[in-house]
């Protein structure tokens, strides 16, 4: 079976590259892995033990602060999904912003002072 190409998966893959090499000190930052498609049970199972759909591409936890990355391409667009969620993010506290292209996703990270500055 082929996998589908996915160009927002090829922009987090390159920001996990950066968090491997500038990472600020005492970053912790993943992936929760919620998207595809699931079988019905699995699907269940998942919301049963607390799932949640929309959740961003990239969490991480700085200093006590959490912070959400949903990452779309330059032309993607946020389904009303992933909108509740970081809206509900938000309400709760977390640092959550849209960045639509690379370049914008590692803006967003190193004012939120997650990524050292640029590397030359």
């Amino acid at each position: 079976m082929r996998r589908r190409y996915r160009p927002e998966d090829q922009i987090q893959r390159a920001v996990f590259d950066h968090f491997e090499t500038r990472s600020a000190p005492d970053v912790f930052a993943f992936h929760v892995p919620m998207g595809g498609k699931r079988r019905p049970i699995e699907a269940a199972i998942l919301k049963g033990l607390g799932a949640k759909a929309g959740v961003p591409d990239i969490i991480a936890i700085h200093h006590g602060r959490c912070y959400a990355l949903e990452i779309k391409t330059e032309n993607g667009r946020p389904t009303e999904t992933q909108l509740a969620a970081i809206a509900a993010l938000d309400r709760a506290g977390a640092y959550t912003c849209i960045a639509y292209g690379l370049d914008r996703a590692l803006a967003v990270l190193e004012q939120w002072g997650l990524l050292k500055g640029k590397v030359a």
